[in-house]
């Protein structure tokens, strides 16, 4: 297995499993994982299809915008959930943003060698070259990043009272 296949393998995993609890959780998409909040089903959703689509778009190419930009506002790094319906997409509509966001990523790592992913990311801050600086890294986050947020979605799970799912 090369590096490039490697990285496809990874983010499909993170994305099967972190999928599979935000499937669980379409019915209750705004339920929080703490009795003092903390981020949803819904939330997480927007934020990783928004952070993929900004990771390859903006810090990878170095583009200014990503499609997914109109997403930004509500989910981008640093952005609160909110248990109020009405300011986000709906569920359905972020489950296309996400894979459309996806199929870009497979489809530009089709595009890639093993070399390239040495290379610099063209868009990445001084401050965060240490996690981006370059095209490899970019596309270590891309596979980590949904699995960060699965414990935020177990919890959640259990604070509804499911049983375990193994996703």
């Amino acid at each position: 297995m090369n590096t490039i296949d490697f990285i496809k393998s990874s983010i499909e995993t993170s994305r099967n499993m972190t999928m599979g609890l935000i499937m669980d959780l379409k019915d209750e998409p705004l339920a929080q994982p703490t009795v003092k909040g903390g981020n949803h089903a819904l939330w997480i959703l927007g934020h990783i299809a928004y952070s993929e689509s900004s990771l390859l778009h903006g810090m990878i190419q170095g583009k200014e915008t990503c499609p997914l930009e109109h997403l930004k506002e509500n989910f981008a790094f640093k952005t609160q959930p909110s248990t109020d319906a009405s300011v986000y997409p709906s569920f359905d509509s972020l489950i296309k943003d996400y894979e459309s966001a996806r199929a870009e990523t497979l489809a530009y790592l089709d595009t890639l060698s093993d070399a390239d992913l040495d290379q610099p990311a063209l868009g990445c801050p001084e401050e965060w070259k240490e996690f981006f600086g370059t095209v490899g890294q970019c596309f270590s986050m891309i596979s980590m990043h949904p699995t960060m947020h699965y414990g935020q979605l177990a919890d959640t799970r259990k604070a509804l009272g499911r049983e375990l799912l193994m996703a």
